[in-house]
């Protein structure tokens, strides 16, 4: 973008988050700039307090993300034999039985999208406090991606939640959720929450005057 560009901060402008109407600014630079005057939300020109709530957030999602994957998350009794499973050891036992699909979609949605999520902001909450002028459309697209393909680590859940209702079947076949999947769904929730608490337009600040940047903490 040519340093001379027109932006919406450096015009006065505000959207509104809820309603998306455009608005003018009337109250100098401050961050709360009153209300939306069609749906009363209150405007700001970026997410109020967006870096530090989502390093808190990632913080929070790393430190459930190792008992998300060393605790069971399944338990399965099959003719008397208990059995119990990580999401590691479902990929690995899907991966022996020759079911290669299965094992690849679990593993993907359940441990590598969740961890590049928590990689990906965090690298673009760095970035943005180191004012870096690295790519900021690839930047943004980085994070539309992530936003889109985070709830999909859902999928595991889905599937233990399926095999709980159907598999009811006494000492001969029953199957059970363990502690792990309280760890997980936290993991997938916490991260939804870290994208929503981003504001991509920080990104974009670095290319404005230095006098119209605003950085939320």
């Amino acid at each position: 973008m040519p340093p001379s560009a027109l932006t919406a901060k450096t015009a006065s402008l505000v959207s509104c988050t809820v309603c998306h109407l455009l608005i003018r600014k009337h109250t100098g630079t401050a961050d709360s700039l009153g209300q939306c005057p069609r749906c009363g939300a209150t405007l700001h020109s970026r997410k109020r307090n967006s870096i530090a709530r989502t390093w808190a957030l990632i913080l929070a999602a790393f430190l459930f993300y190792i008992p998300a994957n060393l605790i069971p998350i399944t338990k399965i009794t099959s003719l008397g034999a208990v059995q119990t499973d990580t999401i590691m050891s479902g990929v690995i036992y899907f991966i022996a039985t020759g079911m290669w699909p299965i094992a690849l979609i679990i593993f993907v949605a359940s441990i590598f999208v969740p961890l590049l999520k928590l990689l990906v902001l965090t690298f673009l909450l760095i970035s943005v406090q180191r004012r870096s002028n690295w790519r900021p459309k690839d930047r943004t697209r980085l994070y539309r991606l992530i936003e889109a393909i985070g709830r999909w680590s859902m999928v595991d859940i889905f599937a233990v939640t399926i095999l709980i209702a159907l598999v009811h079947l006494g000492a001969i076949a029953n199957i059970e959720a363990q502690k792990g999947v309280l760890f997980f769904a936290a993991v997938v929730v916490i991260t939804m929450f870290a994208a929503m608490s981003f504001d991509p337009r920080l990104i974009w600040d670095t290319k404005e005057p230095e006098d119209a940047c605003e950085y939320p903490a």
